[in-house]
């Protein structure tokens, strides 16, 4: 859940800072909170590959059980690690007023890239659940991919003189204020 609350805050802060005109504070903010996503995921990933064998038990004394449980305790720690930072990109894309953007990369990834990968790795390569879950992973790392290309090719100052411009664009018409 830590990714999801930095995602509603990076996605808060970006516009905020946006929309005030700071451009440089938007910019650092999506930095450091990329930092922290990224530091999560490799914390979390690195407990739950320590743990991948011990988990299995607390279900299960079979050995076949404790080895597949193994298996997907490390699809479990990348799927967490790509979609920590995936909720973080997509804050940024919400906070820029990229909505639209945010929707077709989701599209696409979901519907052209993860499920046939999931499709053909899951039934045509028989893996199964494991198969399944890497495909979607796969759709994960297409929008990590684009999302983060989008980021890094921002002009911040332009994202701040639209983001000022919604707001004036937004605004009451000064000639209905009313004086009393």
């Amino acid at each position: 859940m830590v990714p999801y609350g930095l995602g509603a805050a990076i996605s808060t802060r970006v516009s905020n800072e946006l929309g005030a005109g700071r451009p440089r504070a938007a910019r650092l903010a999506v930095r450091v909170v990329m930092l922290l996503a990224v530091s999560e995921g490799l914390v979390t990933g690195s407990v739950l590959v320590c743990v991948r064998y011990v988990w299995g038990r607390v279900y299960s004394d079979d050995e076949e059980v404790v080895r597949c449980v193994a298996r997907m305790m490390l699809v479990l720690a990348v799927s967490n690690f790509f979609d920590g930072i995936q909720c973080v990109l997509s804050g940024v894309a919400r906070g820029c007023g990229w909505q639209k953007v945010g929707a077709w990369v989701n599209l696409g990834a979901f519907y052209i890239v993860g499920v046939p990968a999931a499709y053909l790795i899951a039934f045509v390569l028989c893996a199964g659940g494991m198969g399944l879950w890497t495909g979607i992973i796969c759709s994960i790392v297409v929008q990590v991919v684009l999302l983060l290309l989008i980021t890094l090719r921002t002009d911040w100052q332009k994202e701040a003189t639209k983001a000022k411009n919604r707001v004036l664009d937004s605004s009451l018409p000064t000639d209905l204020v009313v004086a009393t």
